[in-house]
């Protein structure tokens, strides 16, 4: 498989442009081959049509070096933050990227520390906090560059969820975020009470195990694809990322609840996190929120089966179009969440 490490020296972002049949970028020229064959690789590459401008690089936070995108449509009407899920990293979430272009929102993808292009040792963290530290740089930085404004729109798959929503429970009413859209989020993973028992075991002695590539996409070629054609791919599980999870478990539970705008979507044949508990405490931490179940669908929604997808990102389209437009969210049919 391509190696597509060399992007990791890009200093910052840089403009991409299409040049006849291939790219130009700016700013790292030699890099424009690589950065070519990275995005046909993870199909972004189709998404920059006439009028969509990128830009792609890495922005320095004072602990990580972060793999950036910011994907702006002619007239963006605000900006979608999308925090990726663990072990994903930006380059599979095209699905969503492209809705949130066709929302005219400007579009920052980001790798999290320890996925994908960005530093940090595979697939760990010494603490959550780091995360969401990140967050807020990157925020800034984008922020000050003119690259993005507000209103803010937070979108988040799985841990991607955990992170956003404690960012956002942190910083209470303050304004700072518009909406936000939570897929499949984190609080607990499905069959803690044992795995928690494993861990407690098992963690003063091994630093990390082999990952299981299980299904959690109903879509069998993504999960192929993730199995065999991603060079990107976690391929253990570190014991120290299971450590800081469970620090912050109680500090997420500690945090006060937050009025702010909230879509959460979840299914119903999730094996990764426990959904029923996850929508119990987080439908007291944020009170408002709008959550529906799919019955069909599992874990990876943003790549999930077309049909269970569609469904799924129809009511994205119509909270963010609501959102956006400053209108009353209407009463909507979906299912009921089971035991949630």
């Amino acid at each position: 498989m391509t190696d597509y490490t060399p992007l990791e020296t890009i200093e910052r972002l840089t403009p991409v442009a299409r040049q006849g049949e291939g790219l130009v970028a700016t700013a790292a020229p030699a890099m424009a081959t690589t950065l070519e064959r990275y995005l046909a690789h993870y199909r972004l590459d189709v998404l920059l049509t006439e009028g969509v401008t990128l830009h792609a690089g890495n922005i320095e936070t004072p602990r990580f070096r972060l793999w950036t995108q910011v994907w702006r449509p002619p007239h963006p009407r605000g900006t979608a933050v999308v925090v990726h899920g663990y072990y994903d990293h930006l380059g599979l979430y095209r699905h969503l990227l492209e809705l949130l272009l066709e929302l005219e929102l400007t579009v920052v993808l980001w790798d999290l520390p320890g996925h994908g292009l960005s530093s940090g040792d595979r697939a760990d963290i010494d603490d959550f906090a780091d995360y969401g530290d990140c967050l807020r740089t990157l925020q800034q930085h984008l922020s000050e560059a003119g690259l993005a404004q507000g209103p803010w729109v937070g979108v988040g798959q799985s841990t991607g969820g955990a992170i956003l929503a404690t960012d956002a429970l942190s910083r209470g009413d303050d304004g700072h975020w518009s909406a936000l859209v939570l897929l499949a989020p984190l609080v607990r993973p499905w069959g803690w009470t044992r795995a928690a028992w494993v861990h407690r075991l098992v963690s003063p002695f091994v630093s990390s195990v082999p990952r299981k590539f299980r299904a959690n996409t109903n879509d069998d070629d993504f999960a192929t694809f993730l199995r065999e054609q991603d060079p990107l791919q976690p391929v253990r599980l570190p014991t120290g990322w299971v450590s800081a999870m469970r620090r912050w478990m109680p500090r997420l539970m500690q945090l006060p609840p937050c009025q702010l705008p909230t879509l959460i979507l979840q299914g119903e044949k999730d094996l990764t996190v426990d959904g029923p508990w996850n929508l119990a405490v987080l439908g007291k931490k944020f009170p408002g929120a709008h959550i529906c179940c799919h019955p069909q669908a599992r874990h990876h929604l943003v790549n999930e089966a077309e049909a269970i997808r569609l469904d799924l990102f129809a009511e994205v389209r119509q909270f963010l179009e609501q959102q956006l437009s400053e209108g009353p969210l209407p009463k909507r049919m979906s299912s009921q969440c089971p035991d949630a």
